[in-house]
């Protein structure tokens, strides 16, 4: 008798134990649908279609098809950017579509028809080789892994003022400090490919949009969003982290 009565308690308690579980899952949210990557972002101030893809560790040109954005991938503080294909298809069956219209064209033909010029024009990209050089002058003092998480780049020491150049020409696709850990940070695009950042700035020089020619003074060294004055370099080919001693000329 004691023994069935002990076998009624702990069925009951595995029941109970299965109902929380199920509550507590379903009040956590959809899950991502990679390892510790939220299903989405929601667009602050300040932020590009490039910084998100850069903080997320994404190449822009997927995000921009995962969110069904075109060139020039123009993003506004509220919206809601899919950080993979299946929730932004997803999501287009749960929720009302958007009709707000975020440029300023006349009719959906024109802005099209302007796109279309436009990219001929400013999105034709380079190709070849890209020419790379030294940023600043200084000691690696931290050196790339692609194992260990913080390190998506090199650290060069110096001194506060200390001048930034762009490592090569380009167009710069962020400015601002918006990045988390990034302090100061201006993110230049050389071609379709390559992408290079410059973190931890006193103070920048550049604008959004505005093309640069190697070896032109972007910024001066600092230590905003970092505990010592350096500066932080990093080359991203595609959206991944690379190693940029392998592209930089040998000292």
């Amino acid at each position: 008798m004691i023994k069935k009565l002990f076998i009624l308690v702990l069925a009951s308690l595995l029941v109970i134990s299965g109902c929380t579980n199920t509550i507590s899952s379903s009040r956590a949210g959809k899950p991502s649908a990679a390892k510790n990557q939220p299903a989405y972002y929601l667009v602050a101030k300040g932020d590009t279609l490039y910084s998100i893809a850069w903080q997320t560790g994404h190449d822009y040109r997927q995000v921009a098809r995962w969110n069904n954005i075109r060139w020039p991938y123009r993003i506004h503080p509220g919206q809601r950017i899919y950080l993979t294909a299946a929730y932004y298809y997803s999501a287009q069956h749960t929720e009302k579509p958007k009709t707000k219209s975020y440029t300023k064209s006349k009719s959906t033909y024109s802005r099209k028809k302007s796109y279309k010029a436009k990219k001929k024009k400013t999105e034709s990209v380079r190709s070849g080789p890209i020419n790379w050089h030294w940023p600043t002058k200084g000691k690696v003092i931290s050196y790339f892994s692609a194992k260990e998480p913080g390190k998506n780049g090199v650290d060069i020491a110096g001194r506060s003022g200390q001048v930034i150049k762009a490592a090569a020409s380009g167009r710069v696709v962020y400015s601002g400090n918006g990045l988390r850990g990034y302090g100061n940070l201006v993110i230049i695009k050389h071609n379709a490919s390559y992408f290079s950042a410059y973190a931890h700035n006193r103070r920048i020089y550049v604008k959004e949009d505005q093309k640069v020619k190697l070896g032109e003074k972007i910024a001066d060294m600092g230590s905003t969003g970092a505990n010592k004055t350096m500066l932080h370099f990093e080359i991203r080919k595609n959206g991944r982290p690379t190693n940029p001693l392998k592209y930089l000329p040998k000292t």
